[in-house]
């Protein structure tokens, strides 16, 4: 197959309007936009009108009956640029996407009914994982709402419990005041998706369509400076710690704090662990990290974390995924953890000092405090504490072994990507051992340089995210890292990215089952195969070739370049073929190992204490 003439991300989306981003220090109320005086307007114009004065520029989505009253006006806005996906999910996902790569909200749309039921998946993935999210649904008239009408549903009600806020719209004239405070609430605080449902009959209603509105929410407040106080008892405890470690989360990317804190780490000079959330938000490279921690977080990571004596928890939330057992979670350690969410401190775990705030304005504080008290105090003698680390960091590396079935190691295939692609790529991962590996193989060295489904582990992720990403930043390349198992959920979109030239890069890591289940069936199943054969490219007994569906011919359909790799000396040569094409997407077909596990491993219930480095194998933890 020739490969066509290379044309820059860059330049194919400059017919598209680019937004105007702002930092969060600027979104004291998001996109205020430029005063409009009073105009008579239908309510479809005033949320086309209101999408404007806010700075939208993309959104993702599919009309239909209930919404298609504002799909009329949304086809003359000449700065809201309006992409149609092949399924609500798709939308939702691309609007995640494009939110965490930029840092600014993401829009999607849908009509009532199923329209509206499909966005639940990606209304909930953005809540778990605090993504600034608007999905705006149509409903039908106000008059026939509980009647059973064709296409209603509830989405309201359906909602509420996996989104910050929902509103439902059946006036007219409120429209401006409630995308403004949707907009505010999904970016402000603790960030998160909000839904505007909206009525047909308002949609079709006359109104007067002004701004700035006045913003309600009474009772919303969200606190930003921490409590000066705290602050100087966490400094305190700080720089009495023995064994002390950093723990962050993805707060620190959200809050657009990673400057900040490398500043702190680099004053404290202690051992820092960065969550699946956080990969990026702290430089791989520096000297101070010692991994991701969790389920198949590295040995020094896991380490640091059980044997500190205070840990200094910054936009983490102490989930399962890290935390392991938790009763047995970092049993000797304090706790300090700041949050701009005061509902996640203590949930957990008990904190010895809590601090609610937002982490760019904590974290600086905790700087100055800390750098006061050295100078006057001195400070503690940490490097017993980092020996430890080190050894431990230098004896069990991350690493894979070779496949005995002769196959393409999975690992060496993300890696090999990585390596290509560099860190000013970006990188979305579905869900799986190819996340975890992605995690694991791939340097991040940049916050928003990594995308994937943290908290709700939804398949079908990765190709729509992707999508959102490179409509959000075209410079940069964008590679989708999927499993054959999730690519086969979302991989429409790809339709979507060929009409709109988006040319995202998808890796399909092939391994013709689905991996993690496959992994589970292992280790704890007896090897018991039950339904996780996908036969994308070997039949059950790994006898036979058998490509159902042909991955090649698949992306050919959609109008994309499809590339395969089944040897290892082709991994580097197919994956530049890939780096060369930037016209369309590219979809490669990496036929790997089935047999290939995501190591280290904590089992589901133990302690991370009995953490696997490979099967029936664990660290010594002790130099004597």
């Amino acid at each position: 197959m020739s490969t066509p003439a290379a044309t820059s991300p860059a330049a194919l989306a400059a017919k598209r309007p680019r937004p105007s981003h702002t930092t969060s220090a600027d979104r004291r109320l998001y996109g205020p936009g430029q005063p409009v005086e009073p105009v008579q307007v239908t309510g479809s114009q005033s949320i086309v009108r209101s999408l404007e004065a806010l700075g939208v520029t993309d959104v993702f989505g599919i009309p239909g009956g209930a919404i298609l009253p504002t799909y009329d006006p949304l086809m003359d806005s000449a700065t809201v640029n309006h992409i149609l996906v092949r399924h609500e999910q798709g939308a939702g996902h691309a609007a995640q996407g494009y939110a965490m790569v930029t840092g600014e909200v993401g829009v999607c749309f849908a009509t009532s009914g199923p329209g509206a039921t499909n966005l639940v998946t990606p209304l909930a993935d953005a809540h778990m994982d605090s993504v600034p999210m608007v999905a705006i649904t149509g409903q039908v008239n106000a008059q026939v709402i509980g009647t059973d009408a064709f296409q209603e549903a509830d989405i309201v009600g359906i909602a509420t419990p996996i989104t910050k806020h929902s509103f439902l719209v059946t006036d007219a004239d409120t429209i401006p005041q409630v995308m403004a405070e949707a907009f505010h609430l999904a970016s402000s605080g603790r960030p998160g998706p909000v839904l505007v449902d909206i009525t047909k009959s308002a949609q079709t209603a006359q109104t007067t369509f002004a701004w700035p509105p006045k913003i309600g929410l009474n009772g919303y407040r969200p606190v930003t400076r921490g409590h000066a106080k705290q602050v100087r008892e966490a400094a305190k405890l700080i720089r009495e710690a023995s064994r002390p470690v950093f723990y962050i989360g993805g707060g620190v990317i959200k809050a657009d704090a990673s400057a900040e804190f490398a500043a702190l780490a680099e004053t404290v000079g202690a051992p820092v662990v960065n969550t699946l959330m956080a990969r990026g938000a702290f430089p791989d490279s520096h000297d101070l990290n010692v991994g991701m921690p969790g389920m198949h977080g590295t040995v020094s990571a896991v380490a640091a974390l059980q044997r500190a004596d205070l840990l200094i928890t910054l936009g983490a939330r102490f989930d399962d995924r890290v935390t392991g057992q938790l009763d047995s979670f970092a049993p000797d350690a304090k706790v300090i953890h700041a949050d701009v969410d005061p509902a996640e401190i203590s949930k957990n775990r008990l904190a010895d000092v809590p601090i609610v705030g937002s982490l760019k304005e904590i974290i600086p504080e905790l700087d100055a405090a800390l750098t006061d008290l050295f100078e006057k105090e001195g400070r503690t003698d940490i490097e017993g504490w980092w020996r430890q680390l080190r050894r431990l960091r230098e004896t069990y590396p991350l690493g894979w072994t070779e496949p005995e079935d002769g196959a393409i190691a999975p690992q060496k295939v993300i890696e090999r990507i990585g390596k290509a692609a560099g860190p000013e790529a970006i990188y979305v991962a579905g869900v799986g051992q190819h996340q975890m590996w992605a995690a694991q193989f791939i340097d991040y060295e940049r916050p928003r340089q990594w995308l994937n489904s943290g908290g709700l582990g939804t398949m079908g992720y990765s190709v729509p995210a992707a999508m959102g990403a490179q409509v959000g930043n075209p410079d940069r390349v964008v590679w989708a890292i999927d499993g054959d198992g999730c690519f086969q959920m979302t991989n429409q979109e790809l339709a979507t990215c060929a009409i709109n030239d988006i040319p995202i890069k998808v890796a399909v890591i092939n391994n013709s089952s689905l991996g993690m289940v496959r992994q589970w069936q292992t280790l704890f199943y007896e090897s018991r195969y039950s339904n996780t054969d996908l036969n994308t490219s070997l039949n059950p007994s790994g006898e036979a070739v058998v490509r159902i569906p042909d991955f090649l011919k698949l992306a050919e359909a959609y109008g994309c370049v499809g590339l395969r790799c089944e040897r290892e000396e082709d991994i580097d040569d197919v994956i530049a073929q890939a780096m060369a094409i930037n016209d369309r997407p590219v979809v490669v077909d990496f036929v790997v190992s089935r047999d290939s596990m995501v190591w280290p491993m904590v089992p589901a219930g133990v302690s991370n204490s009995d953490i696997q480095v490979a099967r029936n194998m664990t660290p010594e933890w002790d130099e004597e």
